[in-house]
């Protein structure tokens, strides 16, 4: 088959999940219908007292959904459904976002999370630091610190990629240098050109004693490699491993996928970004233009966080007895710690400065701050929204934002919208090329009411915009693989990363720059009103929001 021909990474993702919630909720509706067929033939005198407590039991649920601690478009939905169409409500719910479903996962990842992360140490120095600097940034640090755990870092330098090109060239550079181990977890692996360099790279290092460990997300990956996959890993020396494997079909923890995209070198090298690892995130094949992404490269103390978050996920993959041991984790995570040399891990450009004038190289660095984070379902704080939400109301100047898909909350529409109209230049760029066009269809669904409080909405028309990015004020940034979207601030494992000065933050801004000029923007068509036909399609795939 061409490959132009062939689906795409996206593509056969979307279609693969959408046909089987397509099919899962009209097998609901079915029983729907099949239940009141039922109650009208078969208890035919019993029927409205039968049908009377049904909707009994539904109201006590959709009591205990309204007082849950969720975003109020959730909670709608899933009342609105519940109220509506009992049997199929009530089903949808259970497979979806039923807490007490998934309680025994939880307890599993409290206690690997106990393991794995209480070996971050936190730096109170460098928050002070940062405090003195900004104190507004230095709250959303505490944050991150107190709700989720990861410290802030002041000895890491930061390289940006404004490609998946770039950034993949990047990985294959550093992994030939690899001593100790190569960590690799991504949401989706296609076994084509652009794996086929990792893989080489990986088993010659392989052959000269260094650990590779490959994660996958069963179903991200399902469409693009066979089950012989782990197996021809296995005979190369790689140990991979799927995280929540699909045969588990009744599962209520399904749902929850790994969307996060990490790779880690000895400890002290770290990349993430938007892209997978398949051909068209890297332009090898173009299924919908060009295929815009972005990552970073950490180099110092921050890549111990991505190889916690790394063990947190491989451990939680099997049972206790192939779990890595204390002494493991802590090896693991403090490898780097031996080259820690700070001069010694700078890039070639920091390195010249150090050569000309070491102290104005010390002082750049401790004038800049990096802080990895992890978002998870299994917390019930969307941390991920709430550092989003924080850089918007902290903006004094501007804010733009990057997302491929915008599918909001009322917090952060709201949010959004008052910042807009108290001056700030709030500016978002989505995809000019759909990859899923009932996806396309809900986040232009949130123009109008952007636009009209003065958020200006530009789509990147030479292809699919992919890249997960924030950055305001120039002194504050994210990196990451959390989309705007339901799915990435709530039910996926995801990951980010929060950036304070450093020539990061120019960079990212200077790209934001160039996708403004390649964008067409759209704010005052979809300012001055739709017709009452688009408005009332966009509104029912809009109260399903949170189902897509």
């Amino acid at each position: 088959m061409n490959s132009k021909n062939k689906p795409t990474v996206e593509k056969r993702t979307a279609n693969r999940n959408g046909v089987r919630r397509f099919i899962f909720v009209w097998l609901s509706f079915l029983l729907e219908v099949f239940f009141l067929i039922g109650i009208t033939w078969v208890f035919s005198n019993r029927a409205e007292w039968f049908a009377m407590g049904l909707r009994v039991a539904a109201l006590f649920l959709v009591l205990g959904i309204f007082s849950q601690y969720k975003t109020s478009a959730l909670k709608m939905t899933w009342i609105i459904l519940i109220m509506g169409f009992p049997v199929m409500g009530v089903t949808l719910y259970l497979m979806n976002d039923w807490s007490w479903a998934t309680r025994r996962m939880r307890k599993r990842f409290a206690e690997m999370d106990e393991a794995v992360f209480r070996h971050l140490t936190p730096d109170a120095e460098a928050l002070e630091a940062l405090r003195k600097q900004d104190r507004s940034v230095s709250n959303i640090a505490s944050y991150i610190q107190h709700s989720g755990g990861f410290p802030l870092y002041r000895d890491t330098t930061v390289e940006y990629h404004d490609s998946g090109e770039k950034a993949l060239q990047a990985q294959l550079a550093e992994i030939a240098g690899a001593k100790q181990y190569v960590f690799l977890e991504y949401h989706a692996f296609e076994y084509a050109e652009s794996f086929w360099q990792l893989e080489e790279a990986l088993a010659e290092r392989v052959k000269q004693g260094v650990e590779v460990r490959i994660l996958y997300d069963d179903v991200g990956s399902m469409p693009f490699i066979t089950s012989d996959f782990i197996d021809r890993m296995r005979e190369r020396g790689i140990h991979c491993r799927r995280f929540n494997p699909a045969n588990r079909a009744a599962h209520l923890f399904m749902n929850h996928r790994d969307h996060r995209k990490i790779t880690v070198i000895d400890g002290r090298i770290a990349f993430t970004g938007g892209y997978n690892i398949a051909n068209e995130y890297f332009n090898v094949t173009h299924p919908y233009g060009y295929w815009k992404d972005a990552g970073v490269k950490l180099t110092g103390g921050a890549a111990r966080s991505f190889t916690a978050m790394f063990l947190e996920m491989w451990n939680i993959t099997k049972g206790q007895g192939e779990n890595d041991t204390e002494q493991d984790i802590l090896r693991y995570i403090h490898a780097g710690d031996g080259a820690a040399d700070l001069f010694g891990q700078l890039d070639d450009r920091l390195r010249q400065q150090r050569n000309e004038a070491r102290d104005s190289a010390a002082v750049l660095l401790q004038d800049s701050f990096v802080q990895p984070y992890a978002e998870s379902p299994m917390r019930r704080e969307p941390l991920a929204e709430n550092i989003y939400i924080s850089i918007i109301e902290r903006a004094k100047e501007y804010v733009y934002i990057s997302s491929p898909y915008l599918i909001l909350t009322d917090e952060m529409s709201r949010t959004l919208s008052v910042a807009a109209k108290r001056g700030v230049d709030v500016r978002i760029v989505t995809p000019g090329t759909p990859d899923k066009k009932t996806v396309y269809s809900v986040t232009r669904s949130y123009y109008h009411g952007l636009t009209r409080n003065g958020v200006r909405i530009f789509e990147y028309t030479p292809g699919f915009n992919h890249a997960k990015l924030f950055v305001s004020d120039d002194c504050v940034a994210t990196c990451g693989t959390i989309n705007l979207d339901f799915r990435g601030l709530y039910l996926h494992f995801e990951n980010g990363c929060l950036f304070y000065k450093g020539n990061v933050i120019e960079e990212i801004r200077q790209d934001f720059l160039k996708m403004f000029e390649a964008s067409e923007e759209v704010t005052i068509h979809y300012a001055t009103g739709r017709s009452r036909s688009l408005r009332f399609g966009q509104l029912v795939l809009r109260m399903f929001a949170p189902l897509l």
